[in-house]
């Protein structure tokens, strides 16, 4: 696994500029923040080890200039002073500590809270234009910190330190963020009382309203254009609002494992939904969220119909939906046994559908009225384990599937789901789709002494050339099809933080989407086709015009497809000069996959630039 670091981006290109800390921070890192006095030159970060270590760096040297131990207690929040360049500001459970940082040493001062009730936490803190310190707390309270000019009484702390000067009752329940605007006001979010209140330069509340519930309970809080504030919450939402207007989501994405995911057979769309029992279809041009629908149940798999008017989406339960593409509304609702079902495959005529369950049963259905009424016509009965993944033949007459113990069988859908025992009168057969990980055509994607669990999904494009891949390694795999010799080599690609739990390829191949397990992430891909080389494989993939994060990208690019086509015509290439620290990004030459756990230094695409762009080679 990829060891703890902080990367530091170019938010313009959405290029690396720097990695540091590699082998430094032991468990994760906590928190961190750019210096002001000097335009952020220093970087301090609080590592998520036992000890809390507090580092400060030079970022663009990569070098560590001073570190320490800062406490065992929970640090949520290090802050630089904005015009005292040496002193630096952590707080966390219960503490809030100054330090003065002179070279390569950190001096602590305790912050003491005296006639004050100590807080459980301090989540958050600002800076007043007059350099006093305002911290919010979990009891609600904000307290206002200003440095004593006085000498201390003996054996009463250090001159200088940091003093209470006055306490305000902000919020009911946690105080989770204060945001300082550009005019001196401060705007401060709670967390039991929904609430955003807008403090005027004496720290009197002026104004406030209220984030409906429906968006969780406020996270975070940034100051936007004119009047407009920004507002992150504890369901994924950003919203964008004024206190005379109210909000506008600006911002949603799934708060549960996603497994769910489906392409349109012929527009721009693709639909997700995860366990937090959201169907979401999102335009992959703009992307937009075209609409949400929140069902009974836990999705966990989804295929639209070939007509393109209705989607399939199966359930924890063994309970499967059919919802209109277009307006979301239920169309038919069934149950295929008790247990989860695992995947949703139409036949390419739209006429048949397979629903594959934990049960261990693949179950049919005749479909009608362009996937509307659907009848239950057989049940395929053979494997000893769960269905994992199941494919049509091109003319609905077998079906391939694959199963938790690692089983391939291959089913004679016409004379009554019969399993096939010869599996050699199969093995040539041109699937509709390719997305059983066990196969023919496909054995060479599985790496050596993998426990069978290892390859999550796969997904063949349209065009019949390459197999995409999602692994339980944060990676998404590119591969020849077909890929049946042992070990081939792929291309690797990083940008989940979890386990990559599905993959696929846009109607026209120009795109690819995968899902994220505990990273709750949807990222868009664009396959570009390179120049021709000496490899085998020609095609790889760039972080797309977007990547959907728990977000939505609104500036838009233009595309560039495997193939131009009248409507959308192929971009020339765009060089951008990578900055000096940057690492090269992956050449033409493909990788071995003793490398496909190593960090990868792909380039991401420009989300804001309005114009094509292709990866430097």
């Amino acid at each position: 696994p990829l060891q703890p670091h902080v990367r530091v981006w170019d938010s313009v290109s959405l290029s690396t500029l720097q990695v540091i800390g590699l082998g430094t921070f032991e468990r994760g890192v906590g928190s961190l923040a750019f210096s002001k006095a000097d335009s952020g030159t220093h970087l301090a970060v609080i590592d998520d080890c036992n000890d809390h270590m507090l580092t400060v760096w030079d970022w663009q040297k990569k070098s560590k200039i001073a570190e320490i131990k800062s406490t065992n207690e929970v640090v949520l929040v290090v802050e630089f002073h904005p015009t005292d360049a040496n002193t630096i500001v952590t707080c966390g459970k219960s503490h809030i500590f100054f330090w003065t940082w002179a070279g390569t040493s950190l001096a602590r001062k305790q912050g003491i809270f005296g006639k004050y009730e100590k807080p459980k936490f301090v989540q958050c803190l600002a800076f007043l234009n007059n350099g006093d310190i305002l911290t919010g707390d979990s009891g609600g309270i904000m307290l206002i910190w200003c440095r004593s000019t006085v000498e201390p009484s003996p054996g009463k702390g250090p001159k200088g330190a940091y003093q209470i000067s006055r306490q305000i009752k902000a919020h009911d329940g946690s105080v989770f963020t204060l945001c300082q605007m550009r005019n001196g006001t401060l705007l401060t979010g709670g967390g039991k009382d929904h609430k955003i209140i807008l403090w005027d330069h004496d720290l009197n509340p002026e104004r406030d309203i209220e984030v409906p519930d429906q968006y969780g309970t406020i996270r975070a809080v940034a100051e936007g254009k004119g009047e407009q504030f920004l507002v992150g919450t504890s369901r994924n939402f950003i919203l964008r609002g004024t206190f005379n207007d109210g909000f506008q989501v600006e911002v949603q994405g799934h708060t549960d494992e996603l497994w769910g995911l489906a392409s349109h057979p012929f527009k721009d769309l693709f639909l997700t939904c995860a366990q937090d029992r959201q169907v979401c279809l999102w335009n992959s041009v703009d992307h937009s969220l075209e609409w949400t629908r929140l069902l009974d149940e836990h999705g966990h798999c989804a295929d639209f119909h070939p007509s393109g008017a209705v989607v399939a989406i199966g359930t924890h339960s063994g309970k499967w939906y059919a919802l209109d593409a277009e307006t979301r509304d239920l169309v038919a609702i069934h149950t295929d046994g008790n247990e989860q079902l695992s995947v949703m495959r139409f036949s390419v005529d739209g006429t048949l559908l397979a629903v594959g369950s934990h049960d261990n049963f693949i179950y049919l259905h005749t479909v009608s009225e362009k996937g509307r009424k659907y009848t239950r016509c057989g049940k395929c009965i053979g494997h000893s384990s769960y269905i994992t993944h199941l494919d049509w033949s091109p003319d609905n007459k077998f079906i391939m599937s694959n199963s938790g113990d690692y089983e391939i069988l291959y089913w004679d859908i016409p004379n009554g789901c019969k399993y096939i025992r010869n599996r050699s009168e199969c093995k040539d057969i041109d699937w509709t789709t390719y997305t059983c990980v066990l196969g023919y055509h496909v054995f060479g994607v599985w790496p050596e002494g993998s426990d069978g669990t290892d390859i999550n999904a796969l997904i063949r494009s349209h065009n019949r050339k390459v197999i995409a891949l999602a692994d339980d390694f944060c990676k998404v795999h590119l591969f020849q099809y077909p890929c049946a010799r042992p070990k081939a080599p792929s291309h690797k690609y990083s940008a989940h933080s979890s386990h990559v739990t599905n993959v696929t390829f846009m109607h026209n191949d120009s795109h690819l989407v995968s899902t994220g397990g505990k990273d709750t992430s949807v990222m868009q891909w664009r396959l570009v086709e390179k120049t021709p080389s000496l490899v085998p494989s020609d095609s790889s993939l760039s972080l797309g015009e977007g990547l959907l994060h728990n977000s939505i990208l609104r500036a838009a690019i233009p595309a560039v497809p495997l193939t131009p086509t009248p409507t959308e015509p192929a971009a020339p290439p765009t060089t951008t000069p990578a900055p000096p620290t940057l690492t090269p990004p992956p050449s033409d030459s493909t990788l071995s996959l003793k490398d496909s756990l190593e960090p990868s230094d792909d380039t991401a695409t420009p989300s804001d630039e309005g114009r094509p762009f292709t990866p430097p080679s």
